[in-house]
């Protein structure tokens, strides 16, 4: 069981930075590629760009919650509900890309 996690693209879990605005405001975000690419079908699948899913995300979070403590961990959770609410067959085809 383990070599499927351990043998994966170590691509999957190196981290790039992007660059975006929340709320007006220039910020960067670092996170795995596999949580990108998560959050790339995501916002394709709501029909907007990354920047402007990221951006009402946050706005969302703030109306809700107020200031997330941490945006980016809050990010990766929303990829794991993504993927609890996909149905199984998305998830395989999400996982094998």
């Amino acid at each position: 069981m383990c070599q499927v996690f351990a043998g994966q693209d170590p691509d999957r879990y190196a981290s790039t930075t992007r660059r975006l605005r929340l709320n007006g405001q220039s910020t960067s975000i670092r996170l795995e590629n596999a949580y990108w690419q998560v959050i790339d079908i995501i916002a394709k699948n709501d029909k907007m760009t990354t920047p402007i899913f990221i951006s009402r995300l946050h706005s969302e979070v703030l109306e809700l919650r107020g200031e997330p403590v941490n945006f980016t961990s809050l990010l990766r959770c929303a990829c794991l509900k993504f993927m609890e609410l996909s149905p199984r067959e998305e998830t395989v085809i999400i996982a094998a890309e």
